[in-house]
């Protein structure tokens, strides 16, 4: 992706970065210039986005829904900055899941949904919050989803609420850190084919189904991983500066 923005210096948290949206979008902050902190479970794919993203990209282990270890991760990111200038949420998914009868659905795989896409999410605002209002400065990058929009391609219930509460509480903070000078802002990324799961979710559809998708959409094209990064560096960009509390859909073009 070409690089049309500056984050030199910038300090950068990015969760989620194994693969897929995080190690476009952590890739997308280092070629700009940033200094980057990802977090994952997939040890594996953390060293890979290492490998892609080189020296400027620090990756640790890290469990967003363990309150306590995201505050240790972000004040490992903190330390040598003092403040996390940008957090972009993007650790989430169905964690395995498929669509099951609203009856069937059991109270650990709905919990699991939410904490991972939701909780996880003001977990690590809150942690990087008393820094970047200390900074007067910050920028908060919320990724959910076109399913907390509408509904879910992938049927499950927990993921479509999860990323409705999560666009809530983008909202939500936006306006308690206004006045801090933080903004937050939400993308809401389409269908896009980024890792396992979504490959997965594209085989299943056979070729009718694939080719019904991409007919769906007003470009009549499916989008990449580095579409997604490009709109969340917009919102954390100087250019968004009195952008915020907005969802931006990145799936190119729903009636």
């Amino acid at each position: 992706m070409p690089t049309r923005f500056d984050f030199t210096g910038r300090n950068v948290v990015v969760t989620g970065a194994a693969h897929g949206f995080g190690r476009a979008i952590a890739k997308a902050f280092v070629d700009a210039g940033a200094i980057v902190w990802g977090g994952d479970l997939l040890d594996e794919e953390l060293a890979e986005t290492k490998a892609v993203c080189g020296e400027s990209c620090h990756m640790r282990r890290l469990d967003v829904t363990d309150r306590d270890a995201v505050r240790r991760f972000i004040g490992e990111a903190e330390g040598s900055r003092r403040s996390v200038d940008i957090l972009v949420n993007n650790a989430g998914g169905v964690l395995g899941q498929v669509h099951q009868p609203l009856e069937t659905v059991s109270p650990r795989d709905w919990q699991a949904i939410f904490d991972v896409n939701a909780t996880g999410a003001f977990y690590c605002a809150q942690a990087v919050a008393p820094g970047m209002k200390a900074a007067r400065y910050g920028r908060i990058v919320n990724i959910s989803s076109g399913a907390g929009l509408r509904t879910s391609l992938t049927g499950i219930q927990a993921y479509a609420a999860a990323k409705a509460a999560q666009i809530g509480l983008t909202r939500q903070l936006a306006q308690e850190l206004g006045p801090f000078g933080v903004t937050v802002n939400n993308v809401a990324p389409g269908f896009v084919r980024s890792n396992p799961t979504t490959e997965r979710q594209w085989a299943s559809y056979g070729s009718e189904g694939q080719a019904r998708l991409v007919d769906s959409l007003f470009l009549r094209r499916l989008g990449s991983a580095e579409d997604i990064a490009a709109a969340v560096l917009f919102f954390a960009s100087d250019l968004a500066g009195w952008i915020t509390g907005q969802i931006l859909s990145v799936d190119g073009g729903r009636s």
